[in-house]
């Protein structure tokens, strides 16, 4: 039998379409009985997920952190009063004076020379003797009876020490006209503080002046001043 044949068959086609009939009825069933809609509310319902942690123990709980420590400030330093130092100041003593007096030039000597003897006939010269030499005393100054030179505070503080020379010109009423610093005291600065006070000391005092023959005359003289701390 070939293909033609068997697509003439009445009874196969009558078994299809039976089939195919008895499947649209159920079908039909199935939708007005509503078992579709059972089957779409099955497919469609809510799919409930639990996500299941594993138990574990909770942790120990944190110590919490110590405490910061607290540094006690230092204690204040203590207060010590400083000594008290008392520096004592020896007071100014008198210096020591000593007067140079100037001794007067040697008077000049004359020498008259010897002639030999002459004849009686033949009269000898007359020798003619130089007039003396004038008599000089030099002038002095006592500073027992003027105003004394004293230390200041500077030299006081240095210490300084040293003898003065001066060299004077005294007028003939006594007062001193002029001066000079014939030795210094010392080299330093404090030494040259000395001098002064020396020179300004000599200018106010008052002397005895020189004398020529007996009357005062303007002459010159010295005076030594000795500067020391005892």
């Amino acid at each position: 039998m070939n293909y033609a044949q068997h697509q003439r068959a009445p009874i196969r086609h009558l078994v299809g379409f039976g089939v195919v009939a008895a499947m649209h009825l159920l079908l039909g069933w199935a939708l007005v009985t509503g078992l579709a809609r059972k089957v779409v509310d099955v497919i469609v319902a809510p799919v409930e997920t639990k996500i299941i942690e594993e138990h574990r123990p909770p942790p120990p709980p944190e110590e919490p952190p110590p405490p910061p420590l607290a540094f006690a400030p230092p204690p204040p330093p203590a207060y010590v009063p400083p000594p008290e130092v008392r520096i004592a100041v020896p007071p100014p003593i008198a210096p020591t004076i000593t007067a140079i007096t100037t001794a007067p030039p040697p008077a000049p000597v004359a020498i008259t020379p010897v002639l030999p003897a002459q004849p009686a006939s033949v009269s000898a010269p007359v020798a003619r003797l130089a007039p003396p030499a004038p008599s000089r005393t030099a002038p002095s100054l006592n500073f027992n009876q003027c105003e004394k030179p004293t230390y200041n505070a500077a030299a006081t503080r240095a210490g300084v020490m040293g003898t003065v020379v001066v060299s004077y010109v005294m007028d003939t009423d006594g007062r001193i006209s002029e001066t000079r610093i014939e030795r210094s005291a010392g080299p330093s600065s404090e030494h040259r503080i000395l001098d002064r006070l020396t020179l300004d000391a000599i200018t106010r005092c008052r002397g005895k002046p020189g004398t020529v023959d007996g009357k005062p005359e303007k002459l010159r003289g010295s005076v030594e001043y000795v500067w020391k701390l005892e």
